[in-house]
C-alpha cells in the first residue's frame, strides 16, 4: 500500500481517464444512450448497500449500479465507490473525499456553437493555460511558445523570412500540453486547491517541475535579461534563435553563453571552459569572416574589460575594428546587401557598426589608453531606431547622422532614437579627444567643447532629458548618453579647477591618476566639475537594477567619487558637508553593488574605499585644532563627531561584495 501511495503525477492524471466525471460534457455527436447514462445522479446506489468493518462490500447488495463518478482515495486505492459526497469509505476512514473531472469521452467543442468569450460552452475543455498561481504544486509548469513577429516590415514577404527552426525557438518548452498541465488546468476549473490534500495516502504531495534548463539555455537567457539592453546589437532573441543552427553564428553563440555566464552561478571552471570555447572560435581557420564574428568579438571586448583583462580586451577591439572596415560594416550598403531583406536584421548590422563606434569611445574616454580609431572613419550607416521598435521588428525609414546634427537648420521635425543621441554623445567625446592641446582655463578649445556639451543638452527633446521613460522603465541608451555626457565635461573641467587630486592619487584602477594643483577659490571650471559629479551620483538613485547598465558605468561612478573625496580632502569645506559625505557613500555603495558581477567595479570599489578612510583620518587630526570647532556649538560639535563616525564606519563595513561568478 505504501507503493500505492507514492504514485507518480503521470499515473494519477492517467487514473483520470477512465472513470466518468461529475461534470456534464455532453456533446452533440454522444449517443442517446450515452446522453441517459451521463445524466443518471451520481447518487443512484442501492439503500441496502453498505460496507462492512473492513471497508469492503458483502454479498449482500443488491445488483450493483453504474457509478459515474469516484472520489480520488477509491482510485488511489483501486476500490469501488458509492458516488457520495463524502461517500462512505472515506467516512468511515475520516478522509477527504474529492473529486475532480475526467477528460474521458470528450470530442471537442460542438460545430457551429457560438464562441462567446465570455461563456464557456458546456463542451468546452478546461482551459489549458491558467495564471500558474491557480495551481501552486505546479509553478513553471505552464506551457508556451515564442511566436514570430507578425510585423517585419511592409516590403517584406513570408519567404524573405529567416528559416524557421521550431526546435530552436522552443528552447525546451512544451509543444503539448503535459500531465502536469493537464492536472493543473483541473486544478484552476474545478477550484481545487491540491495544496490541502492530505496526498496520495501518506501526506506526500505531487512534485512535477518542468525539466532543468542545460547550462547553454540557462547563459541564453541570462544574456537577454543582463547585458542585451546594455549593448543591443545582437538579434532580438527569437530571430537570433532562428539561425542559431548556422555555422556563421558559432562564434556569437559562444561569445553570448560566455557573457551570460558572468551573471549566474557556474563557477571559474566553466565560466573559463566557456570564455576558451568563444577565442578558439574567434581564431579558427575555417570561421566564417563576418558581421556575426565582429559580433562575438564586440561581446568579448565588453565582457574583458569589465573582468580587468583591458590588455586582452584592447587587442581585440583592434581585429574586430580592422575586420569590420574590411568587411565594410562602416558603408551606407552594408546593411541591406547582408541584411537577406528582412528589417530586423539590417537594423542589426547598423547597431553592430554603431556599437562599435560607442564601445571604442567608452574605452578610450574612460581607460585614456586608446585614441578613438573609429572617430576618424567616414561613416554612411543610417542612426538605429527605437528599443521598442527593434525588439518587435517594427523598424521605421532609417534616419542619418547628418540628419541628426543639421537638425536644428534644415527645418525638418524628425523624431530620433535614443540610441541616436548616445551615437552623437560619443562624437562629441571624440570631438574633445581630437582638440589640441588646452592652455589654460580661458582656452577657446575648451569653449568649444563645452558649447558642444551644453548643446546636446539643451536641444534634446523633452522625452529624452531623463533616462527615466514616463512609465518609469529604464531608457538605458539615453542613460549611457547622459553619463558620457557628464564623464566628458569632467574630463574637460578638472584640469583647469582648483581641485587638489593628490588626495586621491591611488584611484588608477580606471585611468592613470593626473596631477592637478591645489586652489584657493573654485572658479568656473570647478563649479562644472562639481556639477557633473553629482549628477553622475544621482544617476545611481534611478529605481532601477544597476546591473541593467553597461559594466562603464563603474569608471564613471569611480571618475565621480575622484571628484567628491578631493573637494572633501580641502580644508576650508564647511562644516555642514553631509550632502558631499553622503555622496561618497552613495559611490561606495553603487560599486560594492557592482562588484558582484564585474571585477573591474571591485577594484575601484577597494581604492575608493581606502582613500576615503584615508581622508577621514586626516580630518579626524583636524578635530585636535581649536580652530577647527569655532564658531560650533556644543551640540554641532557631537553631532559632527557622530555623523563622521557613522559614515566612516558605514565605509568600513562594506566586505567584498559576493561574487555572483562564483569563482
Amino acid at each position: 500500500m505504501a507503493t500505492d501511495s507514492l504514485r507518480s503525477a503521470p499515473d494519477v492524471e492517467a487514473s483520470f481517464s477512465f472513470h466518468a466525471t461529475p461534470i456534464s460534457m455532453s456533446s452533440s455527436n454522444s449517443s442517446p444512450e450515452s446522453q441517459a447514462q451521463s445524466s443518471t445522479p451520481a447518487t443512484a446506489v442501492d439503500a441496502d448497500k453498505t460496507p462492512n468493518a473492513d471497508g469492503n462490500y458483502d454479498g449482500r447488495s443488491r445488483a450493483e449500479s453504474t457509478v459515474t463518478a469516484a472520489c480520488l482515495a477509491c482510485r488511489n486505492k483501486h476500490l469501488k465507490c458509492d458516488g457520495q459526497t463524502p461517500c462512505a469509505r472515506c467516512v468511515s476512514t475520516q478522509s477527504k473525499c474529492v473529486y475532480i473531472a475526467s477528460r474521458r469521452g470528450y470530442k471537442g467543442p460542438r460545430r457551429g456553437a457560438s464562441q462567446n468569450p465570455n461563456k464557456r460552452q458546456a463542451t468546452s475543455p478546461p482551459d489549458l493555460s491558467p495564471d500558474i498561481s491557480d495551481c501552486p504544486m505546479l509553478l513553471g509548469a505552464r506551457p508556451g511558445s515564442i511566436a514570430m513577429p507578425t510585423v517585419l516590415g511592409p516590403s517584406v514577404s513570408h519567404q524573405d523570412m529567416l528559416p524557421f527552426d521550431a526546435d530552436a525557438i522552443q528552447l525546451g518548452m512544451h509543444t503539448q500540453p503535459t500531465n502536469g498541465e493537464i492536472f493543473r488546468s483541473y486544478c484552476a476549473v474545478n477550484g481545487v486547491d491540491p495544496s490541502t490534500w492530505p496526498g496520495l495516502d501518506g501526506g506526500h504531495r505531487i512534485a512535477m517541475r518542468p525539466p532543468a534548463m542545460s547550462l547553454e539555455e540557462r547563459c541564453l537567457e541570462s544574456f537577454y535579461y543582463h547585458f542585451h539592453a546594455s549593448h543591443p546589437f545582437v538579434l532580438p532573441k527569437v530571430f537570433l534563435l532562428q539561425v542559431s543552427k548556422e555555422p556563421p553564428a558559432a562564434p556569437l553563440l559562444a561569445a553570448i553563453a560566455w557573457v551570460g555566464s558572468i551573471f549566474i552561478e557556474t563557477g571559474k571552471a566553466v565560466r573559463d571552459r566557456l570564455f576558451d570555447e568563444a577565442f578558439a572560435l574567434l581564431h579558427h581557420p575555417q570561421r566564417s569572416v563576418d558581421g556575426f564574428l565582429v559580433q562575438a568579438m564586440m561581446l568579448l571586448i565588453v565582457g574583458l574589460d569589465g573582468s580587468c583583462q583591458q590588455e586582452k580586451a584592447r587587442t581585440i577591439l583592434n581585429d574586430a575594428e580592422t575586420l569590420a572596415l574590411e568587411l565594410g560594416l562602416n558603408s551606407r550598403e552594408f546593411a541591406s546587401l547582408h541584411g537577406r531583406g528582412i528589417p530586423v536584421v539590417e537594423e542589426s548590422w547598423r547597431r553592430t557598426w554603431w556599437d562599435l563606434y560607442v564601445i571604442d569611445g567608452m574605452i578610450s574616454g574612460v581607460h585614456r589608453a586608446t585614441n578613438f580609431l573609429l572617430f576618424d572613419v567616414p561613416a554612411g550607416v543610417a542612426l538605429p531606431c527605437e528599443e521598442e521598435q527593434y525588439l518587435t521588428a517594427r523598424i521605421p525609414i532609417p534616419l542619418y547622422l547628418e540628419d541628426l546634427e543639421d537638425q536644428d537648420f534644415s527645418g525638418e521635425d524628425r523624431e530620433f532614437s535614443s540610441f541616436a543621441y548616445r551615437v552623437l554623445c560619443a562624437r562629441n567625446l571624440g570631438k574633445f579627444m581630437r582638440v589640441p592641446p588646452i592652455f589654460g582655463p580661458e582656452d577657446e578649445n575648451l569653449a568649444k567643447i563645452e558649447t558642444l556639451l551644453t548643446n546636446w543638452r539643451l536641444h534634446l527633446p523633452a522625452a529624452k532629458r531623463d533616462a527615466l521613460q514616463k512609465n518609469g522603465q529604464l531608457d538605458e541608451m539615453m542613460f549611457q548618453a547622459h553619463m558620457m555626457n557628464q564623464a566628458v565635461s569632467i574630463m574637460l573641467h578638472q584640469p583647469h579647477s582648483q581641485l587638489d587630486s593628490s588626495p586621491t592619487k591611488n584611484i588608477n584602477s580606471c585611468a592613470p591618476h593626473q596631477a592637478i594643483p591645489a586652489g584657493d577659490l573654485f572658479n568656473a571650471h570647478t563649479r562644472h566639475t562639481i556639477q557633473s559629479a553629482n549628477t553622475i551620483s544621482s544617476m545611481i538613485t534611478h529605481r532601477v537594477s544597476l546591473l541593467s547598465h553597461t559594466h562603464f558605468f563603474t569608471c564613471v561612478i569611480t571618475l565621480s567619487s575622484i571628484v567628491h573625496l578631493s573637494r572633501w580632502a580641502l580644508f576650508f569645506i564647511p562644516h555642514d558637508d553631509d550632502d558631499l559625505r553622503q555622496q561618497v557613500r552613495l559611490n561606495i555603495g553603487a560599486l560594492n553593488r557592482l562588484a558582484g558581477v564585474w571585477v573591474a567595479a571591485d577594484r575601484a570599489r577597494g581604492q575608493v574605499k581606502a582613500v576615503a578612510q584615508e581622508i577621514y583620518k586626516v580630518k579626524k587630526q583636524q578635530r585636535t585644532n581649536s580652530q577647527f570647532w569655532l564658531g560650533l556649538s556644543q551640540q554641532d560639535m557631537l553631532a559632527t563627531i557622530a555623523t563622521d563616525d557613522s559614515i566612516i564606519n558605514e565605509i568600513e563595513s562594506f566586505d567584498p561584495a559576493p561574487h555572483l561568478l562564483g569563482g
